[in-house]
């Protein structure tokens, strides 16, 4: 049994995923984390050091790496299933669970936040917004691919269950 997963950054995938794994008795993985702890960098200084694109190669890697994992929760980055065909690859090794949240829901969560995120760093609150909106845009058709939705704003971990 594996889930996955996914959702803009900041709809809480960090925090239903724990609480999803200790429910179903299974193992938690953040992504983000594991990348962080193997890699010696935090995913804002990756990208601001060796770009998008070394980034997504190598969280690409990650991901496919979870196919020989079973029995738990991953924790997706906020664009992993929207590059690289990771999308196919979380549909075909797991479940999908996408934790859909509003843009305001998800502004609030951000402007709220210690962890800023590359490309929302240092952006006025109109602006973080218009960037947030236009990004949730491109990658909803992504997300909606899942076969669990949830409102990201109380998701349930009996419902999933």
């Amino acid at each position: 049994m594996k889930y996955y997963l996914i959702g803009y950054m900041y709809c809480g995938k960090s925090t239903f995923g724990p609480r999803l794994a200790e429910a179903k008795g299974l193992e938690f993985m953040d992504l983000d984390q594991a990348f962080e702890a193997r890699y010696h960098y935090s995913v804002p200084r990756f990208f601001e050091v060796f770009g998008e694109e070394a980034f997504r190669k190598l969280e690409t890697q990650m991901l496919h790496a979870t196919a020989a994992l079973d029995n738990i929760v991953v924790s997706t980055g906020g664009g992993t299933p929207c590059h690289s065909g990771n999308m196919d690859f979380i549909l075909e090794h797991g479940t999908a669970i996408y934790l859909q949240m509003s843009v305001d829901a998800l502004v609030q969560r951000a402007l709220r936040s210690r962890h800023v995120r590359p490309k929302l760093h240092g952006l006025p609150e109109p602006e973080m917004r218009a960037a947030i909106s236009a990004q949730l845009k491109e990658r909803e058709e992504v997300y909606l691919r899942a076969p669990v939705i949830l409102d990201g704003t109380c998701p349930s971990v009996e419902g999933v269950c």
